[in-house]
């Protein structure tokens, strides 16, 4: 009698979990990349090339361009995005949330650790907003977040050593990005690196950032790269 309780226990909690939708939260995620073309995507900033190869966006260093992005049509608010990145051994790059670039200059103002107000002026047709850091040099901030073309380094990995050994050269590496509210939270390879709470900016796209480099040729690669838009 006793297994049986506990089997319509089990069961119906499946149900409720079904009726809830909480038991398919896997298929809540959708592709933001269909593996085959960059339909749903639109090039801004620098003349790097994008292009598709195996299932896979290869963004290609471009000499004299500056910083390039291939950004979704589609803005996106509070969400968990996961993606796997290759990275280039000397190439830095990041994924771009909640960015936005607009026709005219845009001023930031904010009040910064000691006090202080602060304002920025973004020039107009330019790229900004917070970055998740893809970087291969020695200090491996991969995972920290930066605030392109605005205030610079947020949360740098100088403090989480172990974020900074979970970066793998020269192999594919997993971010999850998870996006609510003021919260931003990053993990390198299921490992936590960056954890911010900041509301300048509370939603804008999604971008995949080629830095603008000495040289032409430098590849970086990103594949199944899909969302999960929170409520």
């Amino acid at each position: 009698m006793k297994r049986v309780c506990m089997t319509y226990t089990l069961l119906s909690l499946v149900a409720f979990c079904i009726a809830t939708g909480t038991l398919n939260a896997e298929e809540k995620f959708k592709p933001l990349f269909n593996g085959e073309n960059l339909e749903g995507w639109v090039q801004k900033g620098g003349k790097a090339d994008y292009r598709v190869e195996d299932n896979q966006i290869i963004g290609t260093s471009k000499k004299g361009t500056p910083n390039s992005f291939l950004c979704t049509d589609k803005d996106y608010a509070n969400f968990v995005l996961e993606l796997e990145f290759f990275p280039d051994p000397v190439l830095n790059s990041g994924v771009q949330i909640r960015s936005n670039m607009y026709d005219e200059e845009k001023t930031y103002t904010w009040t910064d650790s000691e006090g202080k107000e602060q304002t920025k002026n973004v020039p107009a047709n330019r790229v900004h907003g917070y970055q998740v850091e893809i970087d291969p040099s020695a200090r491996a901030w991969t995972g920290g977040i930066y605030d392109e073309s605005r205030r610079g380094w947020l949360n740098n990995l100088v403090d989480n050593q172990p974020a900074r050994e979970a970066f793998k050269p020269g192999e594919w590496n997993t971010f999850r990005v998870v996006a609510n509210g003021d919260s931003i939270k990053t993990f390198l390879n299921g490992v936590p690196a960056a954890d911010l709470k900041d509301d300048m900016t509370s939603t804008g796209f999604i971008a995949l950032q080629v830095h603008n480099f000495k040289e032409d040729g430098h590849e970086m690669k990103w594949r199944n790269i899909r969302i999960k838009e929170l409520p």
